[in-house]
């Protein structure tokens, strides 16, 4: 390859295969997950890259940034960052960029799928139609989504899109966030456990990472009540799984709609014995708009930090150095 081209270290392969060959066009890459014996390869190699490329799924772990000693820059591809190992980061001194905004209304399009599949049971009803069920049997009543109670756990950009599509359901919106947003509409209630109590369907859009593992738990879920519905299109992290799938089985909440999971790409495998739970396999982003735009701006951030030293859309963490 030609060394006139910046080194660049690619971690695994993206969700998006044009970005693979539209970063080999632009950069001399190595893709790191290719490699025979990626542990020598660094040791190897590790001193020439300064620039990484991963995706929130795969994120970076601490032993591969300890062996990138002149590494400066890392772009995701996602908007999540709990699996980029921070403090390695730090001490390294390399700026992140990842790819917020642009996937904003594609997962909250997602989330209010997931909440109407819960609540209508559509997904049950294509199975029970499969199975042949309706010549002999009623379909279940279901529950109605618009007029509804809808609690929110994280007002960012994403819960703000989700807020936006309830109110084409006249549904009253409310949220938990760290702190209230300034100028919100929408009623702020001081804790996650009181929100569970206000609402019918909570709507989980936190960030990951160990400051909101397991917020979600067995005793939110009872206060948000049998008739109520968690939708995750967040990260996994922040329900414990475990605690869902027992509220589910005794029916202590009414229904979920999933699109993550705490260990992916493996649910809980009580969850897939349950008709209550709609399960995606984390493709909130995925559609054709949507991922070439995260294809975009992960390239936008190599060439901002050749350029200037920074990326154009920084983590908050990498930002404040």
């Amino acid at each position: 390859m030609s060394s006139s081209r910046p080194r660049l270290l690619q971690y695994g392969k993206l969700p998006l295969p044009q970005l693979d060959s539209e970063l080999a066009q632009r950069y001399d890459v190595s893709l790191l997950s290719a490699q025979s014996d990626p542990a020598r390869f660094l040791a190897e190699q590790g001193a020439q890259f300064e620039l990484l490329v991963t995706s929130a799924a795969m994120g970076v772990p601490a032993h591969v940034i300890d062996a990138l000693p002149n590494l400066r820059f890392v772009s995701s591809f996602g908007v999540g960052f709990d699996s980029l190992d921070k403090a390695s980061l730090l001490r390294r001194g390399a700026r992140v960029g990842y790819t917020p905004g642009v996937l904003d209304d594609c997962v909250a399009d997602m989330a209010f799928a997931l909440l109407l599949d819960a609540a209508r049971g559509l997904s049950a009803a294509d199975r029970f139609v499969r199975r042949g069920d309706w010549a002999t049997q009623r379909f279940g009543i279901q529950t109605r989504a618009s007029g509804k109670r809808l609690g929110i756990f994280g007002m960012g950009r994403i819960g703000g899109a989700v807020a936006r599509r309830a109110a084409g359901f006249d549904m009253q919106v409310s949220y938990h966030n760290r702190r209230p947003v300034d100028g919100s509409p929408h009623a702020y209630q001081p804790s996650l456990l009181a929100l569970a109590r206000a609402c019918d369907f909570l709507v989980v859009t936190a960030a990951g990472g160990e400051g909101t593992r397991h917020l979600v738990n067995d005793e939110v879920l009872d206060a948000l009540g049998p008739q109520g519905f968690l939708i995750n299109v967040a990260r996994g992290s922040v329900v414990d799984e475990a605690a869902l799938a027992r509220a589910l089985r005794d029916r202590r909440i009414a229904g979920a709609g999933l699109d993550v999971f705490e260990d992916e790409p493996h649910p809980l495998p009580e969850l897939l014995t349950l008709d209550n739970v709609v399960l995606a396999p984390h493709v909130a982003s995925g559609t054709h708009e949507t991922r070439r735009a995260m294809a975009d701006l992960v390239l936008r951030n190599l060439e901002s930090c050749l350029a200037t030293g920074r990326p154009v859309a920084e983590v908050p963490w990498s930002a404040a150095q």
